[in-house]
């Protein structure tokens, strides 16, 4: 199979402070990443190295064999496609104006769209439900709108990379699943999609490959059989896990134990607030 994404003994850190270190990892092209971790395990330092944004202390990231520092702006924008939490718009963009800027790598900076990118564009916005959202302004619409219009721009850049930060972030369980089923149709036709992940449930459920990070480092990478056990998830998120299958789906459930999610001093303590 074709490696997509080569990850060569990558420190990535904020000066002299590491976030991770010697991160080794070859992803094949066409499947979806589940990136998970405990808060502050550096799940998105990690994503905007892999796309770039975060400059390494060290190693290389490769696409497709190619080094990713010696990619221009415009060669980058074209192999990968990031979507990011939190988006603040300024003004009052449309559905359409948002999806349409994912044609501005293949464009001069004199040039309109043409016909086929906005063909592409509608195309789009079908696919993700968005069509009768164009006219819009993305501030006036819903956060799960929003995130299926970003989500249709990612798709107008047309790249075989995609990077997801927390897509799912504040949405309700419908668009939540919604955004994994996409998500995992794209890496069907081939897209390499990593997106970082606190829903363990649908990562276990939807994602062909987790990197687990905890410790300062990639504590494993693998399919999601190998990585989701108790003990694993345990240590990464210094709680105790468990983990049960649904026997209605087969699906497996993931949650803390409750025991270990106050401790002593921490009943005590509640006793006094109550």
């Amino acid at each position: 199979m074709k490696s997509a994404v080569t990850i060569e003994n990558i420190d990535i850190g904020y000066g002299r402070h590491i976030i991770l270190n010697n991160i080794n990892a070859e992803i094949t092209a066409g499947q979806f990443v589940g990136i998970i971790g405990c808060n502050g395990s550096g799940k998105s330092t990690l994503l905007k190295a892999l796309r770039g944004l975060q400059p390494l202390n060290k190693g290389r990231i490769s696409y497709f064999g190619r080094d990713i520092r010696a990619l221009t702006a415009k060669q980058t924008a074209r192999m990968a496609a990031y979507m990011q939490q939190n988006i603040n718009l300024q003004f009052n963009y449309t559905g359409r104006d948002i999806v349409s800027a994912g044609r501005y790598p293949y464009l001069e900076w004199w040039q309109k769209e043409s016909r086929a990118d906005e063909e592409l564009v509608q195309a789009c916005l079908e696919y993700t439900g968005t069509k009768d959202l164009q006219n819009i302004p993305v501030n006036e619409i819903s956060g799960g709108q929003r995130q299926r219009i970003f989500l249709a721009k990612v798709l107008a850049q047309k790249t075989p990379l995609i990077f997801m930060d927390e897509p799912t972030a504040g949405l309700d369980m419908v668009y939540q699943e919604e955004t994994f089923r996409f998500t995992r149709e794209l890496a069907q036709n081939g897209k390499t999609v990593f997106m970082v992940v606190h829903e363990l449930n649908l990562a276990a459920r939807y994602c062909d490959r987790i990197m687990l990070l905890g410790e300062g480092r990639l504590l494993d990478y693998g399919a999601p059989q190998h990585i989701f056990t108790e003990n694993m998830l345990s240590r990464a998120y210094n709680t105790e896990v468990q983990i049960v299958e649904n026997p209605l789906t087969g699906s497996l459930e993931i949650t803390a134990k409750e025991n270990s999610l106050i401790s002593r001093k921490g009943k005590a303590l509640l006793k006094k607030i109550c």
